[in-house]
């Protein structure tokens, strides 16, 4: 039997039910790289992406389940704004999904109902808050990698790249490790599958790809902080938005990552006889939980807009910093 034959022969009766499904509801799911996807953002959603702390991550899935029991029984104690169900190629899920809800009460309250749920007869789920990790780790690089290098293959490969930082191996000698950051969960998800399972030759052939482990972070951070050289230095961060303008550089990011359109609200707040001015300057970015401040001292005889671009620019450097972007 052909390989495509074997698989659309597995659990067939579920996976017409599906298909029943799917058209009765008119729902669309849409399958990249593994994961089938409900979504991000479901028909007719106004507005910003929902803020961190909406997702739930689903384990001890019946592995012939599928969307058309799932969907509506996560949906029955909030809002989903996307459902996500990890596949293998024989059409059965890997028995693990994410949901995102409109908002952390949905996810709060979907932990509540539906954690320990007896989906079938002995079989409970387990439903408990997303980790939501936004950050992997590339270890053996050869020691020939520069920044430009990787940058080329993991722009070309993944999306959503916020930052890559290059140090030297914590566990291998004349060797290289990344730090890549991500957008989002879901970006660094796909990017991790990506350069583990795709055709994506990363600068070497014993790379490995895994999540950035918190106590490597931790000691990364030290390391940084104290200028120490056993794991050594980190190379420049890069960013994968090369742009002059900062403001530019922070509403494109805004966009690809949809977190809404930036505002500035601005204002002189202390005038010196000497010719200093001091504005005050605060930046909201809808899907971003806390607003930006920064005041701004500027010589200058009166206030006037060249002040106020200047304060706009110094929180925007903030933000993009806070992002995990450094300007070069």
């Amino acid at each position: 039997m052909e390989e495509e034959a074997w698989a659309d022969s597995i659990n067939q009766a579920n996976k017409m039910a599906l298909l029943n499904w799917v058209r009765e509801t008119g729902i669309d799911l849409v399958q990249i790289n593994g994961q089938r996807r409900y979504g991000g953002p479901p028909p007719g959603w106004v507005g910003s992406p929902p803020p961190a702390g909406s997702e739930v991550f689903i384990g001890k899935l019946p592995q012939e389940m599928y969307e058309n029991t799932l969907i509506p029984l996560f949906q029955s104690v909030g809002k989903l704004y996307e459902f996500r169900l990890m596949m293998t190629f024989s059409g059965l899920n890997r028995g693990f999904a994410y949901a995102k809800y409109s908002s952390w009460q949905g996810a709060k309250e979907a932990i509540a109902t539906l954690n320990n749920l007896e989906v079938q007869e002995g079989c409970t789920i387990v439903v408990c808050k997303s980790l939501e990790k936004c950050e992997l780790s590339v270890d053996g690089l050869p020691t020939s990698v520069n920044q430009k290098g990787l940058e080329a293959v993991v722009l070309g490969a993944t999306e959503g790249v916020l930052s890559i930082t290059l140090h030297a191996s914590p566990y291998q000698k004349k060797a290289k490790f990344a730090v890549l950051k991500y957008s989002s969960h879901q970006a660094a998800a796909m990017a991790k599958k990506t350069l583990m399972e795709g055709n994506v030759r990363l600068c070497g052939e014993n790379v490995k790809v895994g999540w950035l482990k918190p106590e490597l972070k931790e000691k990364l951070q030290l390391c940084k902080e104290k200028r120490g050289e056993h794991l050594g230095s980190p190379e420049q961060v890069l960013l994968s938005l090369k742009l002059c303008n900062v403001l530019d550089c922070l509403n494109t990011l805004c966009r690809q990552q949809c977190l809404g359109t930036p505002s500035f609200f601005t204002k002189c707040v202390q005038v010196k006889p000497s010719g200093w001015l001091q504005y005050w300057c605060q930046l909201v970015i809808p899907a971003w939980p806390l607003p930006f401040s920064a005041f701004l001292w500027v010589q200058e005889d009166v206030p006037s807009t060249s002040g106020h671009e200047k304060a706009k620019d110094a929180v925007a450097r903030l933000a993009l910093r806070k992002l995990g972007c450094l300007l070069t």
